[in-house]
């Protein structure tokens, strides 16, 4: 065959399956839907998060196999100039084979987060990490890094943050409170709840670090970013200063509704004000959402109403948040992110995305079948 020919059909047939893409393309949400790649294949990123650079978004998620929820190949990396359409990336961090890794083939990485750091150029990768072998009991925060945004990214470290460090909100007869063995040993009491909202766990922990679960990365207006995160048990939530690298933590850090039972913390700023989606803690089951506000990131946090509305709120429409991210180039326009986990088939796991809406200065979530961009700009 020659070679001219050849080449003509290579590059007629390219032209065809770019027509036949550009005739597919999305121009819509479809909130619980198949949602497929660039190759036709459901994107495979759940706990997701986005980072905007250069005029394109990167969505990474957890990539999840048919049959286990253990990390089997890890980190992925997709990306948009539209936010409808995404073109699959090699995987941006993958486990290793290797059995003294913390990132070995069957540990857990969950919710992972990468943030661009503008001083060092540098791109940091933030997850949740249990060790293989050890189901939840590590409860570590993962870092990898990378020079390109999409990947491949280096695993660092884990570790369990703030060792020896008290909370910045814990008084100092709260530090010094003394519990007595009832109260340590007889979980779910009312005397049990008390003494973890005086920091039960966060003595038990001191030394070795808090628990860190489920987490999201928040880079304020000036440049600072914040780890926030599940921890004591899963009873509390943490904000943690992050370095100015976002490498590591500065041992700042506050609690958030302790013995409050939140997960899943997605954080936006609205003008001035600090706005948390948090859901409670029910294994894979939905349930209601919470919402939380602020002034100043380091509180005080008060605690409002579910933002879903609609007769399926008390369930989240069947979701859990993963992010909240703006949409470039508009003002208050924001998307939040959730996921509709199957845990007997994860990689199915469908993806629901839904306008913010401010009402009275406050997000408002309400279900929609179908939309697009367009509706930011009405």
């Amino acid at each position: 065959m020659p070679k001219r020919f050849f080449y003509s059909c290579s590059f007629l047939l390219w032209v065809s399956l770019a027509g036949l893409f550009a005739q597919n393309a999305r121009t819509s949400f479809k909130p619980g839907k198949l949602w497929p790649d660039d190759q036709g294949v459901h994107i495979n990123a759940h706990g997701g998060g986005m980072l905007y650079y250069r005029d394109t978004y990167y969505w990474f998620g957890e990539y999840k196999s048919d049959d286990s929820n253990s990390a089997l190949v890890g980190v992925s990396c997709y990306s948009s100039t539209d936010l409808y359409n995404w073109k699959r990336e090699p995987i941006a961090l993958s486990v290793v084979n290797d059995p003294a890794s913390d990132i070995r083939r069957g540990c857990i990485i969950e919710r992972p987060k990468v943030v661009y750091n503008k001083k060092t150029g540098i791109f940091v990768m933030w997850f949740h990490l249990e060790l293989a072998g050890r189901g939840y009991d590590a409860a570590r925060v993962g870092i990898a890094v990378s020079d390109r945004v999409t990947g491949p990214y280096r695993f660092i470290r884990s570790y369990r943050p703030n060792a020896g460090r008290w909370p910045d909100n814990m008084p100092l007869t709260e530090r010094t409170l003394a519990f007595s063995s009832s109260q340590e040993q007889e979980w779910w009491t009312p005397e049990w709840m008390a003494a973890v909202r005086q920091g039960l766990f966060v003595k038990r922990d001191f030394k070795d670090g808090q628990m860190s679960r489920d987490m999201t990365i928040f880079v304020d207006d000036d440049g600072k970013a914040y780890h926030i995160f599940a921890s004591e048990e899963n009873l509390t939530l943490d904000i943690a200063e992050l370095s100015d690298d976002y490498q590591s933590h500065t041992g700042k850090y506050i609690r958030v509704a302790p013995a409050g039972h939140n997960e899943a913390p997605a954080i936006l700023k609205n003008d001035s004000t600090y706005f948390m989606i948090t859901s409670g803690c029910t294994g894979w089951e939905p349930n209601a959402a919470r919402l939380f506000t602020a002034k100043n990131i380091w509180g005080p946090w008060t605690q409002l109403k579910n933002p879903w509305v609609g007769e399926k709120a008390g369930r989240s429409f069947d979701t859990q948040g993963t992010f909240v991210f703006p949409v470039a180039g508009e003002k208050h326009a924001f998307i939040f992110m959730a996921d509709r986990w199957r845990p007997e088939h994860p990689s199915d796991g469908r993806y629901v995305w839904i306008p913010i809406e401010f009402k009275d200065g406050v997000p408002v979530l309400n279900w929609k079948d179908e939309w697009s961009l367009d509706e930011f700009d009405r």
